[in-house]
């Protein structure tokens, strides 16, 4: 584990399941969720990479290109694959200081992504809070299909609200699969603000995001702010959890197979090429609104 502090804030990390963020606090106080001691996996922790592609694939299965694509099922998400393979596998660290670290993954053309690339996650602690950055770079000879997301899971408690101006919400099928762009309120609409703890379940990805959005608690609040090439937001909001993940992502879900007229913010790689994102948390006390 790796453990960075810079002024109120306190960050570790454990590069070697999935470049995952096991705890970050600022006074003292959970940002997102801590991860058990012992935690196995990255669905235990507080905040993982998506890379290269964020949530699901449609039976992991897609053309690109001419090319029949067909990715194995990721375990517990079947039939589905989700989340690329980032999550999954061990990181290596590239530097680290008291307040960062730089973190590196090397990956071979597979069955679990048929083409060959690498990936940097960054993380940087300064006196007002974090600032996560995630690449991926073409290192096949052939054009791929690319996207990135963070997946961090925020603490919530009973009074929690979410703002997250959004206009649009894809509506999921019963099998989780986006089916239609419809108006936020249609499922949840956060832009005016609204309690995480009595909102319905929701597991969507939102169109037409601000980039922006805030968690108020009783006395501290959390910003969100992602870079403008994140412009799509998937939330996850499970009921009576104690979390809601705030997941900006470069492209929505499924966005493989989407018609190709359609803006999904999947990027094509030419070999050599990068795709970068980045996100940032603060925290301030209730009443500073700078």
């Amino acid at each position: 584990m790796i453990t960075l502090e810079r002024g109120d804030w306190a960050l570790s990390v454990r590069p070697e399941i999935g470049a995952a963020i096991t705890r970050l606090t600022w006074r003292g106080q959970d940002i997102l969720r801590p991860a058990p001691e012992g935690a196995a996996g990255p669905l235990e922790t507080g905040s993982f990479p998506l890379v290269p592609y964020a949530n699901r694939i449609d039976r992991g299965a897609f053309v690109f290109e001419r090319r029949d694509v067909t990715l194995p099922p990721t375990p517990g998400f079947k039939p589905h694959a989700l989340h690329g393979v980032g999550w999954l596998k061990p990181w290596s660290v590239q530097g680290s200081g008291t307040d960062f670290v730089d973190l590196a993954l090397s990956a071979g053309a597979s069955p679990d992504w048929p083409w060959a690339w690498t990936a940097s996650h960054s993380f940087r602690l300064d006196a007002d809070g974090l600032e996560m950055s995630l690449a991926i770079t073409n290192a096949d000879r052939d054009p791929m299909p690319a996207g990135l997301g963070l997946h961090p899971y925020f603490v919530v408690g009973p009074g929690t609200v979410l703002t997250a101006p959004a206009a649009r919400v894809w509506a999921n099928g019963t099998d989780g699969i986006p089916e239609a762009l419809i108006p936020a309120a249609r499922v949840m609409d956060w832009s005016g603000g609204a309690t995480v703890t009595v909102a319905p379940f929701v597991d969507n990805a939102y169109a037409d995001w601000s980039g922006q959005a805030r968690l108020v608690h009783r006395d501290h609040q959390v910003r969100v702010t992602a870079s403008v090439n994140a412009h799509w937001l998937q939330i996850y909001a499970p009921n009576d959890s104690g979390f809601v993940c705030i997941e900006p992502v470069t492209h929505r879900p499924n966005a493989h197979n989407a018609p190709a007229d359609e803006d999904t913010g999947l990027k094509v790689l030419t070999s050599g090429q990068t795709l970068s994102m980045s996100m940032r948390i603060d925290a301030a006390p209730i009443g500073d609104r700078s």
